[in-house]
C-alpha cells in the first residue's frame, strides 16, 4: 500500500521534505510505519516520543492500521510563545 506522509516543523527539517510518498506492506500500524520512517530518515528519531501522529487528519494511537492511500501526518510539540522584555 501507498501512503502520503506529512511532515511539520522539525520533522519536516529531518526527512527535508514537507511530504513523501511511502509503500508500506498491508497491515502495517502507525507505530511500525513511524519506526522504518526513522530507519529511513534517522534525524526522526528525536522525535519518537514526542511526536503526535495523525491519520487522515484524526490523531491516531500507534497501534491504528494504515490504508492504502491514507495521509500520515507526524507532528512534533511546539513551543515558544514568550514575550520579549
Amino acid at each position: 500500500m501507498r501512503i502520503i506522509v506529512k511532515c511539520f516543523a522539525g520533522c519536516r527539517d529531518a526527512v527535508g521534505s514537507t511530504s513523501v510518498s511511502v509503500e508500506f506492506p498491508d497491515g502495517t500500524t502507525v507505530g511500525e510505519a513511524f519506526a522504518e520512517l526513522i530507519d529511513s530518515y534517522p534525524a526522526l528519531a528525536s522525535y519518537d516520543r514526542s511526536v503526535m501522529l495523525a491519520v487522515n487528519r484524526d490523531y491516531a494511537d500507534r497501534q491504528v492500521v494504515l490504508a492504502d492511500g491514507d495521509e500520515l501526518a507526524c507532528i512534533p510539540p511546539v513551543s515558544g510563545g514568550a514575550t520579549r522584555r
